[in-house]
């Protein structure tokens, strides 16, 4: 067996990972050992494309989904695949795809997405599934008959025994095939179907398309009740115009591949860099003191002085502080961000408040 140093989500970047030496077909778990508590840990695998499903893993329990958030509503269904494959000896697995549907079918109605394939990956890893299997998306694969593929995919291919859904699940060309239908093709093909309610947050449904709205609109620590963590996106910090350095608060500017951004504003964050998690402030925008431009992410993180220009970040968003404002000089502007960091400092003392 080969032995690897690699940075993976369930342990320190000290980890260390134990793999076969080829991914495709290896037989046993994969193991991260956590270098600061040694204890052995699970790490999910992904695999890419129906084409790279090479033999059938044991009694497989399944939940197909895009699962853009993993909000709570998710989570409640991984959990029930987690919960049903321990029961009968099984893997826990999920189906997904990649890009999502829309972007291919109708682009212009594609929704901005809550996660990279990374960070999406990493929080359904954090549930404690085993195997995610993400299909290509492209037309031949929507133009499947639900029927084909329930037979095709799920009962040939994996050999699907339990199949989990939400409670508003439709599937196939056309999204044609629906749960009572699915519920039919078990009994014909020899798996069983459960469907999993909705969850409610203070009487609304959670869903990814709530989250968005919560998200765009700047409700941060509303968002929190939906997803059971606060919102973050990631990204590679990057020079800028240095203009935070001249005023007093140095800024790290992220580079973020994450396609939803809070609404303008300046926010308490956490930013994560390596194995530090600093407190901080984040302004999004497009500073209009300064005549405007594109839209930046800054973070002046408290007492931290490290270089981290190049290095990968992920800021959580606690709370929102105020609306992006433009100030008639940059004096101004300095004693409004002296208040910003005593104000996140309070939010973050009591984050939940």
């Amino acid at each position: 067996m080969s032995i690897f140093f690699t940075e993976t989500p369930a342990s320190s970047p000290a980890a260390i990972q134990l793999r076969g030496q080829r991914r495709g077909c290896r037989k046993e778990p994969l193991l991260t050992i956590c270098a600061q508590c040694a204890i052995i840990l699970p790490v999910m695998r992904i695999i890419r494309g129906i084409k790279n499903l090479a033999g059938r893993l044991p009694n497989p329990v399944l939940t197909l989904g895009n699962f853009d958030g993993v909000h709570l509503g998710h989570q409640a269904i991984f959990k029930k695949v987690v919960e049903r494959a321990k029961e009968t000896g099984g893997t826990s697995m999920a189906f997904t795809f990649e890009p999502h549907p829309l972007k291919v079918l109708a682009p212009e109605r594609s929704p901005m997405l809550l996660n990279t394939f990374h960070g999406k990956m990493k929080l359904i890893e954090a549930t404690g599934l085993q195997v995610v299997v993400c299909a290509d998306f492209n037309r031949q694969f929507a133009d499947q008959n639900p029927e084909d593929f329930a037979r095709d995919v799920l009962v040939n291919k994996i050999g699907v025994k339990e199949v989990f859904v939400g409670y508003d699940y439709a599937f196939g060309k056309g999204r044609e095939g629906s749960i009572e239908s699915l519920k039919k093709m078990g009994q014909t093909h020899g798996f069983s179907l459960g469907v999993v309610d909705a969850v409610q947050v203070d009487g609304e449904v959670v869903s990814s398309s709530l989250v968005r709205e919560y998200v765009s609109s700047g409700r941060v620590d509303d968002v929190h009740k939906l997803l059971g963590r606060f919102y973050a996106i990631e990204g590679n910090v990057v020079h800028g115009a240095s203009r935070g350095h001249t005023l007093g608060f140095p800024t790290a500017n992220i580079h973020t591949p994450n396609e939803l951004l809070p609404a303008y504003g300046v926010y308490a964050v956490l930013a994560h860099v390596g194995s530090h998690t600093i407190q901080g402030v984040t302004s999004i925008g497009v500073r209009p003191t300064f005549g405007g431009g594109p839209v930046s992410i800054e973070v002046f993180l408290f007492d931290f002085h490290h270089d981290i220009y190049g290095k990968h970040m992920e800021v959580s968003f606690i709370k929102r502080l105020r609306k992006e404002e433009k100030f008639p000089n940059p004096e101004a502007l300095v004693q409004q961000m002296h208040k910003d960091v005593v104000n996140a400092k309070l939010a973050l003392d009591n984050p939940l408040k």
